[in-house]
């Protein structure tokens, strides 16, 4: 059983973040610590000067908002939302925070991701922790 799982939160269609729910409930022991976690991708800079200046605090408000309500779903599960490459700040904030545990939903692999990796993949090969990964 495990103490502190993190599932990272995609908020794109065909996710299966009530999979992973499911998942953490089982693997849970009594009185683990459960986060929701996004992680925002940097704009690039060749963009970001066409993007109002406080988009990005208003999305990340939004999302915030939206990991609290997946929260409300499980008893004493945060939140939190990071900015950075995806994989990479999924298993910095995991090893930082002490996750024994990650589980994180996966897409059929396309052709792209046989080349350059997806999240999953990235995660699965260089976390420090037990991996679950819900297809």
């Amino acid at each position: 059983m495990y103490t502190n799982i993190l599932i990272p939160v995609a908020f794109e269609e065909g996710r299966d973040v009530e999979g992973a729910v499911t998942v953490a409930r089982t693997l849970a022991a009594t009185g683990a610590h459960i986060t929701f976690l996004h992680v925002m991708e940097q704009m690039p800079v060749y963009a970001a000067e066409f993007v109002p200046v406080d988009m990005m605090a208003q999305t990340k408000d939004k999302v915030g908002a939206r990991l609290r309500e997946l929260a409300e779903t499980l008893e004493g599960a945060r939140t939190a939302v990071t900015e950075g490459p995806s994989g990479r700040s999924i298993t910095t904030w995991a090893e930082e925070n002490g996750a024994d545990c990650i589980i994180i939903a996966s897409h059929r692999p396309v052709m792209s991701d046989l080349l350059l990796g997806s999240t999953a993949a990235w995660v699965v090969r260089h976390a420090q922790c037990a991996v679950h990964v819900i297809r």
